[in-house]
């Protein structure tokens, strides 16, 4: 906190350090917006008038998030009792923290738990009484931002709101979007329609998370109709879901989404950024196949929310990254590690378009490495000599769907590396699961000599 008198700034004065504020971190000088709300801090302690105003810079994103953290704790520590106040803190957590970063763990500040606690005691202490509602409004935000860690607080403090006040879509809305969150979908169609029906005029965003909801919950129907009415060029396709023609973008996978986590085990585990086939707003095919076994990978159909984390750019081209959801269909690909050779770059992953169906040769890495040719000849023998050549290494994986037989998929290969001069692929596990035991014995040495390489 900033040391010196606290100097108490007059209603003009306050006026004008917000607004300037606010131009400044939107312009993105969030440096220079930091030294200006000086002033506030010093004033807050004392003067409720400044708090709140830095709450409403917080609030507007005039602050970059680790400032409103630190201006956040602050204001806590100060006006802890005050009921106004700290629901208004409670509000502002979502500001503290990347909500776009839907499957990050919780976070470790504490001023998350400490809003939280004082907030729960309060609303036990005010239960019916006027001021009940101000604060649910801020507990119900703070629970939330803590991941899994207090469902139930959250989820209680958004239905109270909507009994509370029954006709007021904000707080449908808010329910809806803690159900799509936590992977409850077919509740979150129904928190979205109450949230439409009681709205002066439908939001874009009530439209897209109920047309997410529908679409976790297999509500094709709705879902449809949903994104017709955003204007959407779609009908009912694979997997009984809407599909329209749209550019692939990138998912940001985990092993554990927020959707189907619990408190207990409340972080994403492993991630991958993958690209994917989209098939409507918020679905798609997941089209690469992945390093790490995150219990989804290539092939598998998977449900993305709606505001993306970042973008990568391609030359002029940018391409959104969304969040993970939740796993619609897991479809059970086989999948075999492959090492092979190539002259020319592309040569083994061109392998695909010999294969049936979607079945694909993945590359990982593609490197350039240096052998003992020796070795390479008879790997059995202990050489004295060793004589060194080059060669183009990939490694990587081949996905194919579950009704491909092994033995038909390594015939495929075989077929298309016949086409491809000085190429080679090794995959042992696809030998063996072919039933080709002397096969697999060579393709495991190659293999090994490529890789330890």
């Amino acid at each position: 906190m900033s040391n010196g008198p606290s100097a108490v700034l007059s209603f003009d004065e306050i006026d004008a350090l917000v607004r300037d504020v606010i131009a400044e971190g939107k312009a993105g000088r969030q440096q220079t917006a930091w030294q200006m709300v000086q002033p506030l801090r010093k004033a807050q302690p004392r003067q409720p008038e400044a708090a709140m105003a830095l709450l409403w810079i917080v609030d507007e994103r005039g602050l970059e998030r680790q400032a409103a953290v630190e201006a956040l704790s602050e204001i806590e520590l100060s006006h802890g009792q005050d009921i106004e106040i700290l629901s208004a803190v409670g509000g502002c957590l979502e500001r503290a923290r990347d909500i776009d970063d839907l499957n990050a763990p919780p976070p470790d500040d504490p001023v998350f738990r400490n809003v939280l606690e004082k907030l729960d005691a309060l609303a036990r202490t005010c239960e019916g009484r006027p001021e009940q509602e101000t604060i649910l409004r801020g507990l119900a935000t703070s629970a939330c931002m803590l991941a899994r860690q207090h469902d139930a607080i959250a989820e209680s403090s958004h239905r109270k709101l909507t009994e509370i006040n029954p006709r007021k879509s904000e707080y449908h809305y808010n329910l809806g979007l803690f159900y799509k969150t936590r992977g409850r979908f077919a509740e979150g169609v129904t928190a979205n329609q109450m949230a439409a029906s009681l709205a002066d005029e439908i939001s874009e965003g009530c439209e897209w998370n109920l047309g997410i909801c529908a679409t976790g919950a297999r509500n094709a129907e709705v879902a449809l109709d949903v994104w017709k009415r955003l204007g959407q060029t779609i009908e009912i396709g694979r997997f009984g879901l809407p599909e329209g023609r749209y550019r692939p973008c990138k998912v940001k996978l985990a092993q554990r989404p927020l959707a189907e986590r619990a408190a207990n085990l409340d972080d994403p585990g492993q991630e991958e950024t993958v690209w994917i086939e989209r098939l409507s707003p918020c679905h798609g095919i997941i089209r690469s196949v992945l390093y790490g076994n995150l219990g989804v990978d290539y092939g598998d159909v998977i449900l993305m929310d709606g505001a993306p984390i970042t973008h990568h750019t391609y030359g002029e081209e940018r391409v959104a990254v969304f969040p993970h959801l939740a796993t619609l269909l897991r479809r059970n690909y086989q999948f075999f590690d492959f090492a092979g050779t190539q002259d020319k770059a592309g040569q083994l992953v061109g392998l695909s378009e010999e294969l049936d169906g979607d079945a694909v040769v993945y590359s990982h890495s593609e490197t350039v490495t240096m052998l003992c040719a020796t070795c390479w000849r008879d790997p059995d023998i202990d050489h004295a000599h060793h004589e060194s050549m080059e060669r183009h290494v990939v490694t990587g994986r081949i996905a194919a769907p579950p009704d491909i037989a092994p033995a038909r998929l390594l015939d495929l290969i075989d077929k298309g590396i016949e086409k491809r001069e000085q190429c080679q692929l090794y995959a042992p596990d696809l030998c063996a699961a072919a039933g080709l035991v002397a096969r697999e014995r060579i393709d495991r040495r190659r293999f090994a000599l490529l890789t330890d390489n």
